[in-house]
């Protein structure tokens, strides 16, 4: 049963990489962006997207870690 567990783990990370390395071949096409007026050089539409998910992995959980400290301080201040 161990090693069915093994087996099934490292053939979901094998597609897993499989899936991710055809989305970057498949997306090499340069896009440049413009936020708030503020531009980024020629990238690809992968590359983008990867920073993309990182930044909302960063941020997701430092989000949550502000929000969660403020409940706490506001429940220290009611008394509960």
């Amino acid at each position: 049963m161990r090693n069915l567990k093994r087996v099934l783990l490292v053939v979901f990370i094998l597609l897993l990489v499989l899936a991710i390395l055809t989305f970057v071949l498949e997306n090499q096409q340069p896009v440049s962006l413009l936020f708030l007026g503020w531009g980024w050089p020629q990238l690809p539409v992968s590359l983008i997207t990867v920073i993309a998910l990182l930044m909302g992995m960063l941020i997701g959980p430092c989000a949550e870690w502000v929000v969660r400290r403020a409940g706490r301080a506001r429940r220290k201040r009611l008394g509960c």
